[in-house]
């Protein structure tokens, strides 16, 4: 590869590099449910994949690579960090949604259930959950990030669904009962 070569393909890595920053940036937030941690999180895999851009073979899959790296990122806070705490929510202002106030608060309830119903998923099925379902990563795709089998993701993806219907549900419930006592 020719010195022009490797100049352009380093500065369209950079540039995708940073376009990825807000996806890398989410999928940090729903694992670790901490803005702090995951800004700390991304910053440590975007330090990374600039030392190591030349292990990315194809541009194609440079975000199921960046996405690989942040899942070690992330495994390796834990084992550093055993007992974890929840230090904030997002903030109701980043809740952009349009309508009437009382569409906007519907959708923000919505919102709030649906992201406390994925908090409280095990962490494994929290991070295949948001993977398949948040940034559209194939099975196969999700099984290299995370180095488990694809009939693993399959399977956490399954319960990870069928227990956030029934705690929706159950959630949704909640209020009904509340009035009729």
């Amino acid at each position: 590869m020719g010195i022009l070569a490797f100049i352009s393909r380093s500065r369209q890595f950079e540039e995708k590099l940073e376009e990825s920053r807000p996806r890398l940036w989410r999928l940090a937030r729903s694992w670790c449910r901490s803005g702090a941690l995951a800004d700390d999180l991304v910053q440590e895999a975007m330090a990374k994949a600039l030392r190591n851009h030349g292990q990315l073979r194809d541009m194609e899959s440079l975000h199921a690579w960046l996405c690989g790296i942040l899942a070690n990122c992330w495994h390796d806070h834990l084992r550093l960090h055993r007992p974890m705490a929840d230090i904030a929510e997002v903030a109701e202002d980043e809740l952009v949604a349009e309508g009437t106030p009382e569409d906007d608060c519907l959708q923000s309830q919505l919102v709030q259930r649906v992201r406390r119903a994925v908090a409280e998923l095990p962490l494994g099925q929290r991070e295949v959950v948001t993977l398949v379902d948040l940034e559209e990563l194939s099975y196969a795709d999700v099984a290299a990030v995370l180095a488990i089998p694809i009939g693993t993701v399959m399977s956490r993806l399954s319960r990870a669904r069928s227990t956030l219907k029934d705690q929706l549900r159950r959630q949704e419930a909640l209020p009904r009962l509340a009035r009729i006592k």
